[in-house]
């Protein structure tokens, strides 16, 4: 596979799997991966522009992929390159440490952390750590029209839920739409925890490669 990694990023990416030898797993890391999503090989060659054959012969290793195939996989299965190329030993259960877990940039007092690991299936889940006063943001988000649950681990935070606001304590949980404008902030004299989980997942690959991998080691570290 030859590939130039002068023209972006996943290209570079895609010539380091290249050299290190790397492709022979990519046909059944790309097999377990659309299987999970319940994605059959006509919809996946379909969404590609190739034949269900190519998939199929592809998936057995039978036939290589061009890099622009590869890229095109990867975003119907809305995965960043590298995915494809990541390699689980001992099966696909895998503990992910706190140490691990993929980080946000921090703002306003929040620390977000993804507890999920990736390629995302049936739901995703979301740690946040607060500052005292910390929040989501100055104002209010959506994001798409999904369905989140929403839970307070430590502290006492304010939930605003379009203009409803609801005072939560250690152990409350609410249920909403992610469609319902909705913000949170710390109003708590200590530092607060929460979980989001959301189902089925809102976060394409763009949102999810924002997270940075390996920062999750030490809550309130950065600001």
């Amino acid at each position: 596979m030859k590939v130039d990694s002068a023209t972006s990023p996943d290209m570079a990416v895609l010539a380091a799997a290249a050299d290190a030898d790397k492709t022979k797993h990519v046909g059944g890391r790309i097999k377990a991966i659309r299987t999970a999503r319940r994605i059959s090989l006509r919809q996946l060659a379909d969404m590609i522009g190739t034949t269900a054959s190519f998939i199929s012969q592809l998936e057995r290793n039978l036939s290589g992929a061009s890099a622009s195939t590869l890229m095109r996989i990867a975003a119907a299965l809305d995965l960043g390159i590298n995915d494809l190329f990541e390699q689980t030993e001992g099966g696909f259960h895998k503990v992910l440490t706190r140490a691990d877990r993929p980080l946000l940039p921090i703002s306003h007092g929040c620390r977000k952390t993804l507890l999920s690991r990736r390629p995302i299936h049936e739901f995703e889940v979301y740690s946040g750590d607060f500052d005292v006063g910390g929040s989501t943001g100055n104002d209010a988000y959506t994001h798409g029209g999904k369905h989140e649950m929403f839970v307070v681990l430590k502290g006492t935070v304010e939930l605003t839920l379009a203009d409803e606001r609801f005072v939560m304590n250690e152990g409350d949980s609410i249920e909403y739409a992610t469609s319902t404008p909705h913000r949170t902030v710390n109003i708590g004299k200590t530092p607060a925890q929460v979980l989001w989980i959301i189902a089925p997942p809102t976060s394409g690959a763009a949102e999810l490669n924002q997270y940075t991998s390996g920062q999750g080691s030490r809550p309130g570290a950065q600001k």
